[in-house]
C-alpha cells in the first residue's frame, strides 16, 4: 500500500513532521510553541500584516498558472537546459534508485518542505526571536517575486517529461500527485527550483537563531530535498544552481530588512533615518 494515497495523507504526516521537528529544536512542549505563533498573531498587528502580504505573494503562484493559460505560445527553453545538463539527472535516479529511498524522497518534498517552514515559524516566535519570523516573511515574498517572471517568460519543462532515460519516481509513491498536487505548480515552472531556493534560504536564516539543534537539522532537510527534487526526476542542475542563487540573495535581503535596514549602494540605511533623509 502506498503511504501517500492523497493530500489527505500528507497534511497528516505534515502535522505529525511539525510536532517533530518542534519538540527536537525546542526540547519543549509544541503545543506551547503553536500556541505561542497563535497569541502572537492574534496579539501583534505586525505579525498580521505580515502574514497578510506574504498570503497574498503566494497566491500570486495561482494567479502565474492562471496567466500562462492565456498568454500565446512560447519558446520552450527546455532543449537548452537539457543540453547543459547531459545525463546529470538520469545518473543520479539510476545510481541511487530503492523503493524505500523513493518513499523518503516523496516526503522530503511533498511533507518535510512545508512542515520545515512552519516548525521555523513557531520556532522563532516561541524563542522571542520576530525577526527572524519577518526574515522568513520577507524570504518568501522574494523568492516568489522573483521567480515567476522567469516561469511565465523561461518556461523549462519538469526533467522526466523530457528526458528519455529519466522516470517520473513521485508516481510511485503518491499516484495522485497529478491530480492533487499538480495545481499548485506547473509542469514547466522548473527554472529556478523554488524547492532549493526556499529551503536555502530557511537554512540561511536557520544558521542566525543561536539554536545550534536547529540550524545542523535546518542543514541537513534542505540537503535532503535537494536531492529529492533530482532522484524523483523533476528539476535539472541548473534549477538547482538557480535556486541556490536565488535563497541566497533572498535570505540576505530578508535579513537585513528584518534589521530594519535596507541596501542602497554600498551602504546600508535603518529606515528610520531614510525616512528623515527623505523628508
Amino acid at each position: 500500500m502506498n503511504p501517500f494515497q492523497s493530500m489527505t495523507h500528507a497534511i497528516a504526516y505534515m502535522a505529525v513532521t511539525v510536532f517533530l521537528l518542534l519538540w527536537y529544536a525546542l526540547r519543549a512542549n509544541p503545543l506551547a510553541a503553536a500556541g505561542s505563533f497563535v497569541r502572537e498573531l492574534a496579539a501583534t498587528r505586525k505579525y498580521l500584516l505580515h502574514f497578510i502580504v506574504m498570503m497574498a505573494v503566494l497566491y500570486m503562484n495561482k494567479i502565474e498558472l492562471r496567466l500562462e493559460e492565456r498568454m500565446a505560445a512560447k519558446p520552450d527553453f527546455t532543449p537548452f537546459i537539457a543540453r547543459l545538463d547531459g545525463e546529470f539527472i538520469a545518473f543520479v535516479q539510476h545510481a541511487f534508485y530503492h523503493p524505500l529511498l523513493t518513499y523518503a524522497a516523496v516526503y522530503a518534498y511533498v511533507v518535510m518542505f512545508p512542515a520545515f517552514i512552519i516548525a521555523a515559524v513557531a520556532i522563532y516566535t516561541h524563542s522571542k526571536q520576530p525577526k527572524l519570523v519577518c526574515a522568513i516573511c520577507y524570504a518568501l515574498i522574494f523568492n516568489y517575486t522573483l521567480a515567476i517572471p522567469f516561469y511565465l517568460f523561461f518556461p523549462v519543462s519538469e526533467v522526466w517529461a523530457y528526458h528519455p532515460h529519466v522516470k517520473f519516481l513521485m508516481l510511485d509513491a503518491f499516484p495522485r500527485f497529478e491530480a492533487e498536487y499538480r495545481p499548485l505548480s506547473g509542469l514547466n515552472n522548473c527554472f529556478p527550483s523554488l524547492h532549493t531556493s526556499i529551503s536555502v534560504s530557511m537554512a540561511l536564516i536557520a544558521f542566525k537563531s543561536n539554536n545550534s539543534r536547529w540550524s545542523g537539522l535546518a542543514a541537513a532537510v534542505t540537503v535532503c530535498i535537494v536531492f529529492a527534487i533530482f532522484y524523483l526526476g523533476i528539476h535539472w542542475l541548473l534549477d538547482m544552481c538557480g535556486g541556490l542563487l536565488l535563497g541566497y540573495g533572498s535570505a540576505a535581503m530578508a535579513l537585513r530588512l528584518s534589521e530594519g535596514k535596507f541596501p542602497i549602494g554600498e551602504y546600508t540605511v535603518p529606515w528610520r533615518k531614510q525616512r528623515m533623509m527623505l523628508k
